[in-house]
C-alpha cells in the first residue's frame, strides 16, 4: 500500500485556486450526458459545449466526438505543442454500463508528438464513466499553463456536486504511482472514499520523450490502493504535461449499473447474463484471462513462430517458457475482482504485489506493478533479449508510473542495441551504457534517464524514426539499413506480433490511420496459422471488416477483449467464427437496449466506417494519409540480413522454389535476399490496392467523394481537404 509522502492537509493547503465552474447536474439520456467540458488553460476558461444531433449521428461519441472536437480547435499547420493542439478524453454511449464486461473504456485523441498527425489511444479504469455521470461525454483541454504554474495545474470535476476548479498542486509527486494516490486521497470523500475516484497523470518521463502514455487509474478495493491503466500510444501524456497539467480528478460517488438510463434494461441484462456465463464456464478452459490475462498469448506466439526476439529477427527462442504464462500464474496475486471496471467479470487487469524494486529513485521499496501484459512480456522481454521475469516486473513499473509506452519503450530499446551489434552505437555514443542484446541494466538506466531529462535515454525517448535520421546524419550509419530495421509505421512502433509470414498483418499495421497499432485488424492467425485469406479480395475483405469492427468499440467506450478473449462452445462450428457472430449479436442487443432502436451488425459497422474514414481525412488534413504513409519496414515483411534469412533457410528456399521458379542452390544468400524482398514488396503493393478498392478509396489511398457522400459525412471542410489532395 502507497504510503503519502506527506500528509493530506499539507497537500491541500498548499493548493491555490486558478477559476471555478459550477454546472447543473442531469441525468446522462440513453447513453448521453448531451455536452462536452471545455477548459483553456492559458487563460483558465472552463465553458460547457452542446452534444448536437449531428454529432451523435455523424459520430456517435468516444474516438467520433474526439476527433470531430480537435478538428474544431484545430488549424491545419497546428503542431503538437501548440497551445491550440488539443487533448480531448472521451466517454461513448454504451460505455459505463456494468451488466457487461469490458464497458469502462476512455478513448484519446490529440495531435502526436511521435507521429506529428492524429493519435487515437485508449485506456481502461474508471474515468471515463465517471465523466459521463459527472455531466460530460468528453473533456477537451487547450492552451498551456502560464510559467508560473507550469506544470503543477490539475483540473478537478466533482460529479456529486456540480462543481469544477483549476487548482495548483504543486508539493505532489509526478510519477504515477504516488500521484494517483495523493489525489485519490485529497478528493475521495463522500460515501465511496477513494472509489469514487478517478485520475488521469503521467510520470516525470512525459516530460522529456515523444511515446509518453497517460495513466488512467481507479481504486482497488481489495488491495486498498490505486490501479493504473494506459493510454499508451503515440505521446498523450507529453501533450498532457507539455500543456503544465499534473492531473485531472474526476469525482462521482453514485455509481449504479442504469445511469446510462437505457431504453430497455432487460434486452442488456440478457446479453450480460448470456456472456457472463461463458465466461463462468470457459474461461479457464481457453485463455484464462481470469488468471493470467493476455500474457497467455507469449507460449502460443512463441510456438507459431511469431514472438519477437532481438527486434523482430526472430519469432521464437528456447527460453521463452522463463517468461510465459506459467510464471506469470505464479507471480500474480490471483482473484475474481481484478477488473479495471465494475462488472467486469473477465477480470484480466491482473498485479504483482509487494514487488521489491532493485533500482532506480524507488530502490528498496515494495511496490504493486500492474501487469505485465502479453505486449509488455513481448517487448521488455524477448523482443530486448530479457528473459528474466524480475527484470520485466521492473520494467513493467518504471514505465508506468514515468508514463512510458511500453511497446515504443521496448522497439526503441532494440533497434538501439541492434544498432549496437552491427557497430553503429559504442559505449561513448552510449554514454557508457552498454547495449547487448538481454541487457536489462542498461534497459532500465535508459528509463530512468529519461525520467531524469538526460543522457542517451532521451535519444532514445524521441522514437525510431527520429534515431533512424539521427544515426544516418551523425553516426554516417546507412540509412536504407536503419529504415529497414526501424520497427514503425507512421512514427508509431509496432505491437508485438511477427509478420514476415502474414502479408494480411503487415496490411494490418501498415495501413491502421495512427501506425502500427494491431487494435485495428490482428490478423496473423486467420492469414498464417489457418489459412482463411487465401486472394487478395479475401484479405482485402479482412482488412475491411476487421478495422470498421474494432473501431466500434472506441466509439461506444468498450474494452474489445470480451468479444474475442472468450468465446462461446460452438463458435468454431458458426459460418465465421473469426467475427464471433454471438457477441456480434450481444452488442446489438446492447445498442438496441439503450436506444430503442432495432439494431443490426450493419448499423453498427455504419457507425464506425462514417468515423474510420473522418479520421482518415483528418490525416491528410495534416499532411499524411497516402499511400506513401501506408508502408512497413522490411523488417516486418522478411530477412534484413543473411542469418535472419539462414535461420528460415528452408521456409524461405522453398517459398522461392515455389513461388518464383528459381533455383536458390545456384544462388548466393543476398542474392536471395534481394529476390525475396522485390517479390514481398510487390505482394505488399497488391494486397494495398485491393484494399483501397474494398474501402472506396482512390489508388493513393484516398477516400472519394463517393465514398464521402455514401457515408454521409461529405461536410464542407471534409470535401475541401481530399480536394485538394
Amino acid at each position: 500500500m502507497v504510503t503519502l509522502t506527506k500528509p493530506a492537509e499539507e497537500l491541500k493547503a498548499a493548493h491555490q485556486l486558478l477559476d471555478e465552474y459550477d454546472y447543473d447536474l442531469r441525468p446522462v439520456e440513453k447513453g448521453y450526458a448531451n455536452r462536452t467540458l471545455y477548459i483553456n488553460l492559458s487563460d483558465n476558461t472552463i465553458q460547457e459545449k452542446p452534444v448536437t444531433q449531428q454529432m451523435k449521428d455523424i459520430f456517435t461519441g468516444g474516438r467520433g466526438f474526439a476527433l470531430w472536437l480537435l478538428w474544431e480547435a484545430i488549424r491545419d499547420d497546428t503542431k503538437w505543442d501548440d497551445p491550440e493542439n488539443g487533448l480531448v478524453i472521451a466517454n461513448g454511449p454504451i460505455g459505463g454500463l456494468t451488466a457487461y464486461p469490458g464497458l469502462g473504456k476512455s478513448t484519446v485523441v490529440t495531435i502526436s508528438p511521435l507521429t506529428k498527425s492524429v493519435i487515437d489511444s485508449n485506456a481502461g479504469g474508471y474515468f471515463a464513466p465517471y465523466l459521463k455521470f459527472a455531466g460530460f461525454d468528453a473533456i477537451e483541454i487547450q492552451g498551456k499553463a502560464p510559467e508560473s504554474v507550469f506544470g503543477e495545474v490539475i483540473i478537478v470535476i466533482d460529479g456529486d456536486t456540480g462543481h469544477i476548479s483549476i487548482e495548483t498542486a504543486p508539493l505532489e509527486n509526478v510519477d504515477s504511482h504516488l500521484l494517483a494516490n495523493e489525489l485519490a486521497e485529497l478528493y475521495g470523500g463522500g460515501k465511496r472514499g477513494k472509489y469514487g475516484v478517478s485520475t488521469v497523470t503521467a510520470g516525470m518521463a512525459a516530460e522529456h520523450i515523444n511515446y509518453a502514455c497517460l495513466n488512467f487509474s481507479w481504486y482497488d478495493v481489495r488491495r486498498k490502493e490505486m490501479r493504473l491503466k494506459q493510454a499508451g500510444r503515440g505521446g498523450t501524456g507529453r501533450v498532457f504535461r507539455d500543456k503544465g497539467l499534473k492531473g485531472i480528478v474526476v469525482k462521482f460517488n453514485g455509481l449504479k449499473g442504469d445511469l446510462n438510463s437505457p431504453i430497455d434494461m432487460l434486452m442488456i441484462r440478457k446479453a450480460g447474463k448470456r456472456i457472463n456465463k461463458e465466461i463462468a464456464e470457459l474461461d479457464d478452459k481457453q485463455n484464462q484471462m481470469r488468471k493470467v490475462g493476455t500474457a497467455h498469448l507469449v507460449e502460443i506466439m512463441d510456438h507459431f513462430d511469431l514472438l519477437p526476439v532481438h527486434n523482430f529477427r526472430y519469432g521464437a527462442h528456447p527460453e521463452s517458457g522463463k517468461i510465459d504464462s506459467s510464471i506469470w500464474h505464479e507471480q500474480f496475486t490471483q482473484g475474481i475482482n481484478d477488473s479495471c471496471w465494475a462488472g467486469c467479470t473477465l477480470s484480466c487487469s491482473h498485479a504483482v504485489d509487494d514487488f521489491p524494486l532493485q533500482t532506480g529513485p524507488y530502490k528498496g521499496q515494495n511496490a504493486m506493478v500492474d501487469g505485465p501484459e502479453y505486449e509488455n512480456v513481448a517487448g521488455l522481454g524477448s523482443n530486448i533479449g530479457v528473459f528474466d521475469p524480475l527484470a520485466v516486473i521492473e520494467l513493467n513499473f518504471y514505465c508506468d508510473t514515468y508514463g512510458v509506452d511500453t511497446i515504443s519503450f521496448a522497439n526503441c530499446v532494440a533497434f538501439v542495441m541492434e544498432c549496437w551489434q552491427h557497430g553503429i552505437l559504442d559505449a561513448e555514443k552510449t554514454g557508457g551504457l552498454d547495449l547487448s542484446w538481454g541487457n536489462a541494466e542498461s534497459a532500465l538506466e535508459l528509463l530512468h534517464q529519461m525520467a531524469r531529462g538526460e543522457g542517451f535515454g532521451v535519444t532514445v525517448g524521441q522514437g525510431t524514426r527520429y534515431m533512424k535520421k539521427f544515426f544516418a546524419k551523425e553516426y554516417g550509419a546507412e540509412a536504407d539499413f536503419l529504415n529497414d530495421i526501424a520497427m514503425e509505421t507512421k512514427g508509431l512502433e509496432i505491437s508485438e506480433y511477427m509478420t514476415k509470414e502474414s502479408i494480411a498483418q503487415q496490411g494490418g499495421y501498415g495501413l491502421a490511420l495512427k501506425g502500427g497499432q494491431h487494435d485495428e485488424a490482428w490478423l496473423i492467425f486467420m492469414d498464417q496459422v489457418n489459412k482463411q485469406l487465401p486472394t487478395w479480395e479475401d484479405k482485402a475483405e479482412a482488412l475491411h471488416y476487421f478495422p470498421m469492427w474494432r473501431t466500434w468499440f472506441s466509439i461506444h467506450g468498450l474494452c474489445k477483449l470480451p468479444w474475442n478473449d472468450i468465446q462461446p462452445e460452438n463458435n468454431a462450428d458458426t459460418d465465421e467464427p473469426q467475427k464471433v457472430p454471438e457477441h456480434v449479436e450481444n452488442y446489438t442487443w446492447l445498442n438496441e437496449g439503450l436506444t430503442g432502436k432495432k439494431t443490426t451488425p450493419e448499423d453498427l459497422l455504419a457507425q464506425s466506417e462514417r468515423v474510420y474514414n473522418f479520421q482518415r481525412v483528418f490525416n491528410l488534413r495534416l499532411g499524411f494519409g497516402t499511400r506513401e504513409h501506408d508502408r512497413v519496414p522490411y523488417r516486418a515483411m522478411g530477412p534484413v540480413t543473411e542469418d535472419e534469412y539462414e535461420s528460415r533457410q528452408e521456409r524461405y528456399d522453398t517459398q522461392l522454389k515455389e513461388r518464383l521458379g528459381l533455383d536458390p542452390g545456384a544462388m548466393t544468400t543476398e542474392e536471395k535476399i534481394a529476390v525475396l524482398r522485390e517479390h514481398r514488396y510487390e505482394e505488399y503493393r497488391q494486397m494495398t490496392d485491393a484494399v483501397y478498392k474494398r474501402r472506396g478509396w482512390d489508388e493513393n489511398g484516398v477516400p472519394t467523394l463517393e465514398k464521402l457522400k455514401d457515408l454521409g459525412i461529405d461536410l464542407q471542410e471534409v470535401v475541401e481537404v481530399i480536394q485538394r489532395v
